[in-house]
């Protein structure tokens, strides 16, 4: 009886390693589905409403231009979990709108990655940022090898729109975001195609954010780069990279990962 045990409770402290891998192998997989899922929307959004439609992200210290009663309403302090994690569509004009007063909409609520999962801090970097290169910047070496692209797999920070935030009514802000024209294609001002296809890469990890020790709220307090954390690092520009691929042309979009064999 001793030795079944001791051979069970070898077993156990084997298997406990790779369920903590499997749970976060799942959650990567759900952010990758859940993305690929809501671009389709947004795309499908913009065909139904005959309008563009902007698919918009949260940044790190997305409050700094606020003003102290934006920065105080509730839909400002529920986003601070959501920094590189959160995502909704906004729309600026709807069919019927006359001209000169146009109906800006928030199209849902904001919604959030997976825990455990965001978006590469690089995408929101200065918009026409290229953060990755195959030719002169090598970020990304096996998504490189894996999928050439006709563009060299050149992949650019999110352009900056300006949207109204954190709510319909409020003033416009420059924010991070992608957009879908009345076609369904990738457009960069409503009116005109897309110059690239737009490349979102995934990361497992978190983002720390600071908490009030008393009252336990949210803050809002800087994100600084120590407090955006890859796990394993580097995961999401090395051979374990996850990246969502929105064709300029169509808007269709596609789960891009490593390749296994030839």
């Amino acid at each position: 009886m001793l030795a079944v045990i001791a051979i069970l409770g070898i077993l156990a402290g084997l298997a406990v390693p790779a369920l903590k891998d499997l749970g976060k192998s799942n959650s990567s997989l759900g952010a990758s589905r859940q993305l690929l899922d809501d671009v389709g929307r947004a795309r499908q959004l913009a065909m139904a409403n005959r309008t563009t439609v902007y698919m918009v992200f949260i940044p790190t210290n997305f409050w700094g231009n606020l003003t102290t009663a934006e920065k105080a309403m509730s839909a400002t302090t529920n986003l601070i979990d959501k920094q590189l994690t959160g995502y909704t569509f906004v729309s600026l004009r709807s069919v019927g709108d006359q001209p000169g007063n146009p109906s800006r909409q928030y199209l849902a609520p904001w919604q959030s990655l997976p825990d455990g999962t965001f978006i590469n801090a690089q995408k929101f970097s200065t918009p026409g940022t290229v953060i990755n290169n195959s030719v002169s910047d090598p970020v990304f070496n096996s998504w490189d090898s894996d999928y050439p692209h006709s563009d060299q797999n050149q992949m650019y920070a999110f352009t900056n729109v300006a949207l109204p935030f954190p709510t319909q009514t409020n003033n416009n802000f420059l924010l991070p975001c992608i957009a879908f024209n009345y076609l369904g294609q990738l457009t960069s001002d409503g009116v005109n195609l897309a110059g690239h296809d737009e490349y979102i890469p995934l990361a497992k990890g978190n983002v720390s954010y600071a908490i009030d020790p008393v009252t336990r709220a949210s803050q809002l307090t800087a994100v600084t780069a120590s407090a955006i954390t890859e796990s394993p690092p580097g995961n999401s520009t090395g051979i374990s990279y996850n990246i969502i691929h929105i064709d300029a042309l169509t808007g269709r979009a596609v789960l891009e990962f490593h390749k296994i064999g030839p």
